[in-house]
């Protein structure tokens, strides 16, 4: 028994560790959001994550650290929400509902929410804290855009549009009734009918005009989502 205790022990601390970094790391969200960045210590983290000071600092080292580890949390719960490819014998509007329905989702979804008001808040005057996420951005495509382009090589969308702006006109037009109204203003996030007609609404009007044959990619999709209840 001693000996399965014992070889249990470097787990155990392992889990506690883990614990104790991840109840900083929301704690730090939740001071950045009540107090702003500027204003919020790492005395403050500390009482709010229930730890020592101490032990805020021997997992990081300066409150920067704590935002790079609040920015790192938002690219993998992004990058973990965001795969997609074109499969050719679908109707593009069937495919574009599955992708765009799960991004809603992921934009409803209060801890998601919670991190990029944080990120937000600390970046709009200081643009330099968010550089290293920019780079990441930078290097790696986007799978909206990548499915657009090679929605483009088989002929099913317009070619003489550049795919990073077909990308960012359809993510625009979601975003706007989606994420930021709840990001800026507070506004509740959106229920799933209105998910739903938003979705429907930007598959429409995006295939509509940049898809080769609008009517046959549109199949499949219900119009009575659009009317009003």
């Amino acid at each position: 028994m001693a000996f399965s205790l014992c070889n249990s022990c470097p787990s155990l601390l392992r889990r506690l560790t883990d614990k104790k970094k991840e109840a900083i790391v929301q704690a730090a969200v939740q001071e950045f959001r009540r107090l702003g960045y500027d204003a919020t210590s790492m005395d403050a983290i500390a009482a709010s994550a229930g730890v020592s000071k101490r032990t805020v600092y021997n997992h990081f080292p300066g409150k920067e650290d704590l935002f790079a580890a609040i920015l790192q949390r938002l690219w993998e719960t992004v990058m973990v929400n965001d795969r997609f490819d074109f499969i050719a014998p679908q109707t593009l509007a069937s495919q574009l509902r599955q992708y765009l329905q799960q991004k809603i989702a992921l934009f409803s979804d209060p801890a998601f929410v919670d991190l990029l008001r944080v990120i937000v808040a600390a970046t709009i005057h200081a643009p330099e804290r968010a550089r290293g996420m920019v780079e990441q951005l930078k290097q790696s495509e986007p799978v909206i855009v990548r499915w657009i382009r090679d929605a483009q090589a088989s002929g099913r969308l317009l070619a003489e549009y550049e795919p990073v702006d077909l990308g960012d006109l359809l993510m625009g037009q979601v975003k706007a009734v989606a994420l930021w109204p709840q990001i800026m203003m507070g506004q509740p996030p959106l229920d799933e009918l209105r998910r739903q007609r938003l979705a429907e609404m930007a598959i429409r009007q995006f295939l509509g005009t940049f898809s080769q044959q609008p009517d046959a990619e549109l199949q499949g999709l219900c119009g009575d989502t659009l009317k009003n209840p």
